[in-house]
């Protein structure tokens, strides 16, 4: 697959081709599924809490008789059908995170980008360097370039501190190395713009 490697202005510097092997898949949606679920799992806190039995306050013993009252037997005021009494089942803290191949995780990683290659939806820039770190400058450089919605932007060294001054001001702008490219952040921003840098490092890592 060949595309045109443009500058930040919109101007043509060249071409690449991309390799078939990373870029040029048939997207397998079962295996993005699997990989923005692990991704999301991950991320949850699981701080979720609520009292039990053992934990909440009131005192152990019976509340009344056994018999003679009319009423239905009670062992305790801490039951769960008593007002403030303790949940059953209740969420407890724990990891939500589940173990996911390697290699699952490194071919999801490449329907993910093959999906973007096949919707037409990468941009592979020279370069992302901004000479001044003014988000209005740099807004209509990308909006020239086609970029005028969600992009994530991945470079292949360190970012540059402008770029990223002036675009963490835009809203769904992302920028990541190439260390920190992953299935969910390519899928959930509309363009994905890669420099040349970038597409050398993933494909190295990749293949």
């Amino acid at each position: 697959m060949e595309l045109t490697v443009k500058t930040l202005d919109n101007g043509e510097a060249g071409s690449i081709a991309l390799d078939e092997a990373v870029f040029g898949l048939t997207a397998r949606p079962d295996l993005l599924h699997r990989a923005v679920t692990w991704q999301l799992a991950k991320r949850r806190a699981g701080t979720h809490k609520t009292k039990g039995v053992s934990e909440v306050s009131g005192r152990k013993g019976k509340p009344f008789k056994q018999k003679g009252t009319g009423r239905a037997r009670q062992g305790s005021v801490r039951m769960p059908q008593f007002r403030g009494g303790g949940r059953v089942f209740g969420p407890v803290v724990r990891d939500h995170g589940y173990d996911l191949p390697k290699k699952v995780r490194k071919l999801a990683l490449k329907h993910a980008l093959s999906a973007k290659a096949q919707d037409g939806k990468i941009i592979v820039l020279d370069a992302a360097r901004a000479d001044s770190h003014k988000t209005k400058e740099l807004r209509v450089r990308l909006e020239a370039l086609g970029v005028d919605r969600s992009a994530l932007f991945i470079d292949g060294g360190a970012i540059d501190t402008n770029f990223s001054l002036a675009a963490r001001n835009l809203p769904m702008i992302d920028l990541l190395p190439t260390d920190g490219a992953n299935v969910y952040d390519i899928l959930r921003r509309d363009t994905l713009v890669l420099t040349k840098s970038a597409v050398e490092t993933l494909e190295e890592r990749l293949k």
